[in-house]
């Protein structure tokens, strides 16, 4: 797979098979995710690594939150701006939407959307899952390098066959992801990751967000 083929191939996986995934491998793809550029190579990410017992743990946890009726404890940073314009909002709205039709869930079906929302802290069954946190005193340049930082990672997945999903969603636990993960103050809870083998089977993972292409770009001095 070459860059081109893993950048179109990449998506968020939301069935994953509870295939183990070696240790070995996911040292190798952070060891290399590591090369991400970083203004000033100042490399500002951190990232908590959970598997086994430590994965069953946190998603135990949350299950327990959930079951009391407590969905969440807050983020400390806006995943999205209060008011959010067009066409940005169309574009969120309209992913949704397909995500719930293909797992069957009715637009007016609240108890099965909060039932979507809780498999995010299933990790959709991914047996690995990946925290990543930023120093506080970091600044939006460094934010940015932070996301390189895990797309590289999520690319680099594809290289070893496995799959991920980006979620932001765990930024809404980062209470008990700092008292679980003994994560300092000085850390932010930015995202997780969800690691591991694709269920090809799974309707939900036929997905395939779009893109505007071109639209957004402007091009100067090529000619005509």
């Amino acid at each position: 797979m070459n860059v081109t083929e893993a950048v179109q191939a990449r998506k968020s996986v939301r069935a994953f098979l509870s295939t183990p995934v070696p240790e070995d491998t996911i040292r190798q793809i952070l060891i290399d995710a590591a090369r991400a550029p970083s203004g000033g190579n100042v490399q500002p990410w951190k990232t908590y690594v959970l598997a086994g017992a430590a994965r069953d743990e946190l998603v135990k946890r949350i299950s327990d939150h959930w079951a009391a009726g407590n969905y969440g404890e807050g983020t400390e940073y806006a995943i999205y701006p209060k008011d959010l314009a067009e066409p940005y909002m169309s574009r969120r709205r309209d992913v949704g939407f397909k995500l719930y039709e293909l797992a069957g869930i009715a637009r007016d079906d609240k108890v099965g959307r909060l039932n979507q929302m809780f498999r995010n802290f299933e990790l959709f069954d991914a047996p690995v899952c990946m925290i990543f946190t930023i120093d506080r005193n970091m600044g939006l340049g460094q934010w940015a390098d932070l996301g390189m930082y895990i797309q590289t990672v999520a690319l680099l997945a594809l290289d070893h066959g496995l799959a991920t999903c980006l979620q932001e969603a765990w930024a809404n636990w980062h209470k008990t992801l700092t008292q679980m993960l003994s994560i300092p103050d000085h850390e932010m809870v930015f995202c997780g990751l969800a690691l591991g083998y694709e269920d090809t089977s799974a309707k939900v993972n036929t997905l395939r967000s779009e893109r505007a292409g071109l639209d957004d770009v402007k091009f100067f001095g090529f000619g005509k």
